[in-house]
């Protein structure tokens, strides 16, 4: 009786053991999927950075650029007095440029007045009621453009005397 105890104990020891191995297989099986899947993913994304790395070399391709600039860049040929050396700056900056010094662009910004309001189709604040836009717009003033500014003495600059050719 006590091998037959013996004997059940050892096949369920046997079939818990193989339950076991099972799960461990399984486990594996499924572990070794998600690695082949990233590695198909890592593969994807190294294809992609690849497909990108040749576009942006197409992209980047000077020869591009410069027809592109050609085309839709309005520029000028470069002149050669535009170019200088460095030896050629002022030691210092000019005087309109030391601290405490006023800027002159922000003094002709600050005094800009404001142009009167005035379009075609609205007459002017106080026009006749049969006179045209037109002549309501020449007796209010101009109708575009911010008003002239004249340049006072301080607020000139003058080239630094470096000797630099300018553009």
């Amino acid at each position: 009786m006590i091998v037959r105890i013996l004997n059940f104990v050892v096949i369920g020891a046997l079939v818990l053991a193989a339950a076991y191995v099972y799960r461990i297989k399984f486990e594996a099986t499924v572990q070794a999927e998600q690695l082949a899947r990233l590695r198909d993913q890592v593969r994807h994304e190294r294809d992609k950075i690849a497909a990108l790395r040749a576009e942006w070399g197409e992209l980047d391709d000077p020869a591009r650029i410069q027809a592109l600039a050609k085309r839709f860049l309005k520029l000028k040929p470069i002149d050669v007095t535009q170019f200088d050396d460095l030896d050629h700056l002022p030691d210092q900056p000019p005087d309109y440029l030391r601290p405490g010094a006023t800027d002159p662009i922000g003094g002709m910004i600050k005094h800009l007045e404001a142009p009167p309001l005035v379009t075609g189709s609205v007459p002017a604040a106080g026009a006749a009621a049969g006179s045209t836009p037109a002549a309501a717009a020449s007796s209010a003033g101009p109708a575009v453009g911010p008003a002239p500014i004249a340049a006072s003495p301080s607020s000139t600059i003058a080239p630094a005397a470096s000797g630099a050719p300018t553009p």
